[in-house]
């Protein structure tokens, strides 16, 4: 099989470039072995703004613009839907003076787009919300379950996957290009997410990964026609069904659910919501992060036709179309990385 590039991992990286590949008429194979599950478990939301000091997400702007054709085309690929935008994210307020921050940011020519200026006051019923909440425009969420398990299935039957786990002693590389068992590909992009650490051409790259751990609970008497966002998003799903989350441990780096984590999003959900509910499901994952909290993208030190996109951490969703055009436009067109997402800055780590 020959063919210009073989993406490793089919998480949000790897569709992402994947999905830019088939926009561009690239030939292409994706190996997966289903081992990183943050794609699956991930809350999904979309967000330009960091709730927390109501500030602009890092290329808010450029990245919803992206995101949005982006994802309506990868619907209309699969005949599915994944992109709710019509179900936004609110902000709960806890006092007047995060009232008057919200109004104060608001006013900021890079936020007025983002930030309604009206305070939703809409009381729900087992939601105490004395000071109301603030609605982010262009925000929602991708079911990102749905994409990875959908697109996987996509390209199973254009036979463009293959479920295995790399073996990167078996990679074989040339001048122009890299042979892998059957397969010769100009082009090799790592998109493995918390198994970069693993893969011994780029787990130089500080990496470190966050785990979280969300819970599905049923509450029927929860009737919610947003995402609230407070100690913890809810999130509807439908049929009485909510995804609550999320935990943020940075030491642990286990996919398995914990005691700890569900008791502590079970405290703090019944700090919100007054009504009765029940767990259905605990989910746990690894966030690809990174200290600097920017991606990882760029060519190898040594080797010139190994890539990697990494580090798509919270803001996946938002981030994954926008880096996957970067490192494409790079590779094929010379188009020059931004500093602070290429790897390069960490070239000081290689030892050859």
């Amino acid at each position: 099989m020959n063919v210009d590039y073989l993406i490793v991992g089919c998480g949000l990286a790897g569709i992402s470039f994947a999905e830019v590949l088939f926009q561009n008429n690239k030939s292409f194979v994706v190996i997966n072995d289903n081992s990183q599950n943050s794609t699956k478990i991930a809350g999904g939301l979309y967000n330009p703004v960091v709730l927390k000091r109501f500030t602009e997400a890092w290329q808010a702007t450029r990245q919803v613009k992206l995101m949005y054709d982006f994802y309506r085309k990868v619907e209309e690929k699969l005949d599915c839907k994944l992109f709710n935008e019509d179900v936004p994210v609110i902000r709960k307020f806890f006092s007047i003076e995060e009232q008057n921050n919200w109004f104060i940011a608001a006013d900021k020519k890079n936020l007025s787009n983002f930030l309604s200026t009206t305070i939703i006051s809409k009381p729900y019923q087992f939601i105490n919300s004395e000071f109301g909440f603030g609605k982010v425009n262009h925000s929602g969420f991708v079911d990102t379950a749905l994409l990875q398990n959908e697109y996987s299935k996509f390209l199973m039957e254009n036979n463009l996957l293959i479920n295995e786990t790399f073996d990167y002693s078996k990679l074989q590389l040339e001048e122009n290009g890299c042979n892998y068992k059957q397969i010769r590909a100009k082009k090799v992009v790592f998109a493995e997410g918390f198994g970069m650490n693993k893969n011994p051409f780029f787990n130089y790259l500080p990496l470190d990964g966050t785990k979280g751990e969300l819970l599905v609970i049923k509450a029927p008497k929860l009737e919610i026609d947003a995402i609230i966002n407070a100690s913890v998003f809810i999130l509807p799903l439908g049929n009485d069904l909510f995804k609550v989350g999320a935990t943020y441990n940075w030491s642990d780096k286990t996919d398995l659910p914990t005691f700890e984590g569900k008791s502590e999003l079970i405290t703090k959900l019944k700090e919100l919501i007054s009504c009765d509910f029940e767990v259905v499901d605990h989910l746990a994952g690894i966030r690809p992060t990174v200290n600097d909290r920017r991606p990882l993208l760029g060519r190898h030190p040594k080797f010139s036709n190994l890539f990697v996109l990494n580090g798509l951490g919270t803001r996946g969703v938002m981030l994954g179309p926008d880096m996957a055009y970067q490192l494409y436009d790079f590779i094929e067109n010379d188009t020059e990385l931004e500093r602070e997402i290429n790897i390069n800055r960490y070239v000081s780590r290689y030892v050859s």
